[in-house]
C-alpha cells in the first residue's frame, strides 16, 4: 500500500476544521454525491471535482505532506469545506490507484514540490558585521533603559502594597506594556500585560500576582547579568525578553507524533496562537511548534492529534531545548499505530524540574502520563487527580485558562474507572490534561 493509502479518521480529518461552521459543512460534503474524477498520487496527494451552486464544480487538490490545500472556491478558511469532504472521502473510501494528477491539480503540486526543494537565496552582498554589532548594541542599551524602569515601578507598587489593584484596572499595565515596547522587548511587554489580566481573577489572587512580581523581577536581573550566564541560559534570558535567535538550534529527523495542538488567545485579543506538541520517535524528544495568526484567520499548520510526520525539526536556542519549527517533510503524515509509552507521577514532577535548571521561567513541561486513574473531586470542588494504577502517588489536575471542565468528563468517561495514558502540561498548578488513550486502542481523544 502506498503511503497516501494509509487513511485518517474522519476524527483527524474534522479536527483541521477552523471552526464548527466548516466542520459541518464539510461533513455534508463526505459522501460521493458530489464529487467527480477523485483521485490520487503515490507521493501523497488527492483531488476531485466537487459539484456547487455554479455551473461550474469546484476544483479542490489537497497535499497530504503538508498537509495544505487548494481549492477554487471563493473560501478564505483553510481548509474550506471541499477540501474537509474531500478528506472525509478518502478516509472512508480510498483514492483507488495511484494514477497521474490533472493538469489544474499537477501544476499546484508540482510548484510545491519546487518550493521545498529550492535552496536558500544566498546572500547578494557583503554582510555589515560592524552595522549589526551597533544595532545590537543600540537595542541592548534600549532594553536595558526598558528593564530598569519596569524594575522601579515594581519596587513602587509592593512598597505600596497590592490591595488597590483591582480598582486600578488595566491601563496602567498596558502603559507600562507599551513602553516595553518602545525599548523593543516584546517578550517583557507580553508578561506585563499578563499582570493586568490578574487582579481580581478569583481567590488567592494576591499570591499568584506576587509569583509573577517575582519571575518578572528575575528576568530583569538575568537581562542585566545577561554577559555572565553560561550561553545555553542566556540564550533562554534572550528569547524570554524578546529577542530573535541568534543561532541555529540541533536539526533532527524524526518520525513525529503530533500530541496535541490547541489554540488560545492573548489577552488583548489580538493574537492568536496554535501550539503543536511533537514527540519524536527515534530521538525520545518533545518539541513545541507555535503559529500566530491575527483575529479571525487561524493559524497553521492544523495537524491532528494521533498523526505521525517524518519531518525535520530544527529547534531554537533556549527555552530548555523545547521550540522547533518544522522544516522539510518526507512522507504524508499517517496515524499512530500504538499508545506512546507513559511515566509516572513522582517521574513528570522530576522532569519538570530539570527543565526548570535550564529556563526557570518555564511554567509546565510536556509529559505523558500513565497509566493513571483519573478521580474526581468532590461536588463542586476543582479538586481532580490523576494516580497512578498503584495508588502510590498523584499529580493535581490545573485547568489552564479557556479549558473547559468537560474535558475532565470526557477523560474519566474513556477511563472508566480503569487506566488510562494521558498526555498533558505538567507545571507548578499541576497537570493540565490534553490528550488521552485508552489502553485498548491507540486512537487518540483530544480533551476539551
Amino acid at each position: 500500500m502506498t503511503e497516501q493509502g494509509v487513511r485518517w479518521t474522519a476524527e483527524q480529518v474534522l479536527a483541521l476544521a477552523p471552526d464548527d461552521a466548516s466542520r459541518k459543512a464539510g461533513g455534508r460534503l463526505g459522501g460521493a454525491g458530489p464529487w467527480s474524477q477523485t483521485g490520487g498520487s503515490a507521493s501523497g496527494a488527492v483531488w476531485g471535482l466537487c459539484k456547487g451552486s455554479g455551473s461550474k464544480p469546484y476544483r479542490t487538490v489537497v497535499d497530504l505532506t503538508g498537509p495544505a490545500y487548494k481549492c477554487s472556491c471563493p473560501s478564505r478558511k483553510f481548509p474550506c469545506k471541499h477540501a474537509l469532504g474531500l478528506l472525509l472521502l478518502w478516509a472512508e473510501e480510498g483514492a483507488g490507484d495511484p494514477v497521474e494528477a490533472p493538469d489544474w491539480a499537477g501544476e499546484w503540486l508540482a510548484e510545491r514540490a519546487a518550493k521545498a526543494a529550492r535552496p536558500a537565496a544566498a546572500a547578494t552582498g557583503p554582510v555589515d558585521e560592524e552595522g549589526a554589532r551597533r544595532r545590537a548594541l543600540r537595542r541592548a542599551e534600549r532594553i536595558g533603559a526598558g528593564v530598569t524602569e519596569l524594575e522601579q515601578r515594581l519596587v513602587d507598587l509592593l512598597r505600596g502594597g497590592l490591595a488597590g489593584q483591582e480598582q486600578t484596572g488595566y491601563a496602567p499595565w498596558e502603559e507600562a506594556a507599551a513602553r516595553m515596547v518602545d525599548a523593543q522587548a516584546p517578550g517583557l511587554a507580553s508578561r506585563v500585560r499578563e499582570l493586568g489580566t490578574i487582579p481580581g481573577c478569583g481567590p488567592g489572587w494576591p499570591a499568584r500576582m506576587l509569583e509573577e512580581f517575582a519571575l518578572l523581577h528575575l528576568l530583569d536581573r538575568a537581562w542585566l547579568g545577561v554577559s555572565g550566564l553560561p550561553e545555553p541560559l542566556a540564550a533562554t534570558v534572550r528569547s524570554r525578553v524578546g529577542l530573535p535567535s541568534s543561532g541555529e538550534g540541533e536539526t533532527v529527523r524524526d518520525h513525529w507524533l503530533v500530541l496535541a495542538q490547541y489554540d488560545s488567545a492573548s489577552p488583548d485579543g489580538r493574537l492568536t496562537t496554535r501550539r503543536t506538541w511533537l514527540h519524536g520517535a527515534a530521538s525520545g524528544r518533545p518539541a513545541l511548534v507555535l503559529d500566530f495568526g491575527p483575529p479571525g484567520r487561524p493559524p497553521g499548520p492544523a495537524l491532528p492529534v494521533g498523526l505521525v510526520l517524518e519531518a525535520e525539526a530544527r529547534f531554537r536556542p533556549g527555552s530548555a531545548g523545547l521550540r522547533a519549527d518544522l522544516g522539510e517533510r518526507f512522507a504524508a503524515a499517517v496515524p499512530a499505530t500504538r499508545v506512546p509509552a507513559g511515566v509516572g507521577p513522582e517521574e513528570a514532577l522530576a522532569a519538570y524540574g530539570n527543565a526548570l535548571a535550564q529556563d526557570p521561567w518555564l511554567e509546565s513541561w510536556p509529559v505523558v502520563l500513565g497509566p493513571v486513574i483519573p478521580i474526581p473531586g468532590e461536588p463542586g470542588d476543582a479538586g481532580w487527580q490523576l494516580a497512578d494504577a498503584e495508588g502510590a502517588s498523584a499529580l493535581p489536575v490545573h485547568l489552564a485558562a479557556g479549558r473547559s471542565r468537560s474535558g475532565l468528563w470526557q477523560l474519566a468517561a474513556l477511563s472508566g474507572g480503569g487506566p488510562v495514558t494521558v498526555f498533558g502540561e505538567c507545571g507548578h498548578r499541576g497537570f493540565t490534561p490534553l490528550t488521552a488513550w485508552h489502553p485498548q486502542g491507540a486512537e487518540p481523544v483530544a480533551l476539551g
